[in-house]
């Protein structure tokens, strides 16, 4: 069983900045990450709202942070973990493959797309329906696609889309759209995006292999190629149990949470805004609390 000081879990913006404040402070730090760093930021096709860049997209701002991370020589380990255990004032944390003893825990394990939970739904992921413009826009070229949802992210899905799709029709449960007005005056550039207010998909129709169309909830029928779900998050937070609130970790304001010793930060955690300037703050303050404890400072 390998030995650390802490571990960080989940590599997206969050858990970055925290394993780079704690290695720089010569922190024994080691990452534990499933997917491609950068988390949430590998999906976002556009970002104008971060101090510093008029304009980055996701994946680039992503392998940005990861190349600092890689120059500081911060360990990485690409596995799942599975569960968190807390005992004699040590923490074990437990991948697929093997266990890591650890003084400290950091938790950024971030947020995951929500669905609508309708029949056939998980059977359609990868053969029509998709949670990310940006990764599947391209099998759309010259199709017809749908976006549910109304908030930021359904709105820049749509107009990402509407660059490479031949038509894009936004679904929105509500009469008006929810995201930044700077982002809805965007529809306007474009002919090929419609909006249809006060509707619902009820149903996913096709084959075995594809989508075809979806049913709405005023009895129209939509023939589409496909249906890219953008109505929010849920929080990965399962690993321990720590006090939460619909499921969001709850932290004081040194960012630990229930159990001593075990921090959380980024989206994962409940507070009021999601962005990704926020989520660096709260890794900072995270490894900063660490970095003060392990140091008696």
């Amino acid at each position: 069983m390998q030995k650390r000081e802490v571990v960080v879990i989940g590599s997206g913006v969050a858990g970055m900045t925290a394993s780079i404040y704690l290695k720089r402070a010569g922190i024994d730090v080691l990452v534990i990450e499933c997917d491609a760093p950068g988390g949430q930021l590998n999906k976002s096709s556009s970002i104008e709202n971060y101090p510093g860049f008029k304009f980055i997209d996701g994946p680039t701002l992503a392998m940005n942070i990861y190349e600092q991370v890689n120059d500081l020589n911060v360990d990485y380990l690409f596995d799942k973990v599975v569960e968190i255990k807390n005992s004699n004032d040590k923490r074990i944390v437990k991948t697929a493959k093997e266990e890591i003893e650890c003084d400290y825990v950091i938790l950024s394990t971030g947020r995951t797309s929500r669905m609508l939970n309708l029949e056939n739904e998980k059977k359609y992921i990868g053969k029509g329906i998709s949670f990310c413009a940006l990764c599947d826009g391209n099998f759309y070229k010259d199709k017809n696609v749908i976006v549910i949802g109304g908030g930021n992210s359904a709105v820049e899905e749509a107009l990402y889309l509407a660059n490479i799709c031949k038509k894009v029709i936004i679904v929105h449960r509500r009469d008006k759209l929810t995201a930044e007005e700077a982002l809805i005056e965007g529809i306007n550039k474009y002919d090929n995006i419609e909006i249809l207010y006060k509707t619902n998909v009820l149903k996913y129709n096709g084959d075995d292999n594809k989508i075809e169309s979806v049913t709405l909830d005023n009895g129209n029928t939509i023939d589409v190629d496909g249906v890219f779900i953008a109505i929010g998050y849920v929080p990965i937070n399962n690993l321990i149990d720590v006090k939460k609130e619909n499921g969001y970790i709850l932290v004081d304001d040194n960012y630990e949470t229930s159990i001593s010793n075990i921090y959380a930060c980024g989206d994962a955690i409940k507070k009021n805004t999601y962005q990704i300037a926020t989520a660096i703050g709260e890794a900072t303050n995270a490894a900063s609390n660490i970095i003060r404890k392990i140091k008696g400072t």
